[in-house]
């Protein structure tokens, strides 16, 4: 079995999830244009803002961070490492949105994020912390 393989899986579909529901909102906001035209004036939809590369760069970091775990075989610890990373990787991008955001509608989100994810962490360090301890050795009497 190529856990390798298994925890590539596991990354691209934790980014594409978040990706997809972190971007959602803002694709139904900004109407559509052929001609690349933005609802802001002075701008076009292919020049980037500045938040774009913190963004870029934060995902970048979770993805590789997830993309170099080491897989222990454990499936439920496996996929209990990388949504960790995962989650932490949703409370650093709503942080930032709360820092640099605009948007009530984007920073009630951001805010609603962070306490679901700090949640999930929580439950995850739980579970993570039964795992440790029911694979260390029994101390020999």
């Amino acid at each position: 079995m190529n856990h390798s393989l298994n925890a590539t899986k596991i990354a691209g579909a934790a980014l594409l999830t978040l990706a997809a529901a972190l971007l959602q909102p803002l694709a139904q906001a900004q109407p559509s244009s052929a001609t690349g035209a933005s609802p802001m004036p002075g701008m076009s939809s292919s020049s980037p803002m500045a938040g774009d590369m913190d963004m870029k760069g934060m995902m970048k970091g979770m993805n590789d961070k997830m993309s170099s775990m080491p897989m222990t075989g454990n499936q439920d610890a496996d996929f209990a490492q990388m949504m960790r990373v995962h989650h932490q990787g949703a409370i650093s991008m709503a942080e930032s949105e709360l820092q640099s955001g605009k948007s009530p509608e984007m920073r009630k989100l951001a805010k609603d994020i962070i306490a679901a994810q700090k949640k999930e962490i929580a439950l995850i360090d739980k579970f993570l912390a039964r795992q440790a301890a029911s694979s260390k050795p029994m101390p020999s009497r």
